[in-house]
């Protein structure tokens, strides 16, 4: 088994991740952000951010969330770009999770990076039968405050529905169950199939997969980064 230390890494890294919902996403961007130091966008934590936040983009999504309807792309790809420039851990790269979720805000989010000179190095797609997925996913185990995850099988915290760092209780989300997450996996297949196809077309998609142990994974992902995969 190899270790971290036997790949040779760049400095920098700048990088979407994509993978079904219990894919291994949670376990895997914040500790890619933590190696190179460099910031982990989630979407559902960026919004959340800016709208506590106040901007003037976080209004803007927060009146439109108010109302029910989907943020747009102009603003997503917008709020992608603040964070480049002003979040100081976004210094050395970036892991861009659950975002884009279609070719078109692929291409936006395309534009605004290069245009910036700061183009994707890599999109790394987590890929694993749905059928494990549904064990995997109906055992997980969520902390709302830091969105730590846990598994009641496969990585279980220390003390039963406690977070591992807080002490806090832990919870099941309430689409953690069998039948909505088959629904979540169409709507997932059918959305990323053609980002991925994207990504391939441009040369930058690699694929790893995620049924392994997360230690194998973790490997898997560092010989993409040094350029071993």
């Amino acid at each position: 088994m190899q270790s971290s230390e036997d790949f040779k890494l760049p400095k920098t890294l700048r990088m979407v991740i994509m993978g079904p919902p219990g894919s291994g996403k949670g376990t895997q961007a914040p500790r890619i952000a933590e190696k190179f130091c460099a910031c982990h966008l989630a979407t559902g934590d960026m919004l959340r951010a800016a709208v506590a936040s106040g901007s003037s983009l976080g209004r803007e999504a927060k009146q439109i969330m108010d109302a029910g309807g989907l943020v747009s792309d102009e603003i997503m790809v917008n709020m992608i770009k603040d964070n480049l420039e002003n979040n100081k851990e976004c210094s050395n790269g970036f892991i861009l999770d659950g975002f884009p979720r279609t070719v078109v805000q692929a291409q936006k989010l395309d534009e605004m990076l290069e245009a910036g000179n700061r183009g994707l190095d890599h999109a790394v797609e987590l890929k694993i039968d749905d059928a494990l997925l549904v064990a995997r996913i109906t055992g997980r185990l969520v902390h709302p405050a830091s969105g730590r995850s846990y598994h009641r099988v496969f990585s279980p915290p220390k003390h039963n529905m406690k977070d591992d760092v807080t002490g806090e209780p832990l919870v099941q989300r309430s689409d953690d169950n069998a039948d909505t997450l088959v629904k979540r996996l169409a709507t997932y297949h059918k959305q990323t199939a053609p980002v991925a196809a994207y990504y391939k077309q441009r040369g930058i998609l690699k694929q790893t997969d995620a049924a392994q142990s997360p230690t194998a994974v973790w490997n898997s992902l560092l010989a993409i980064f040094s350029g071993q995969a």
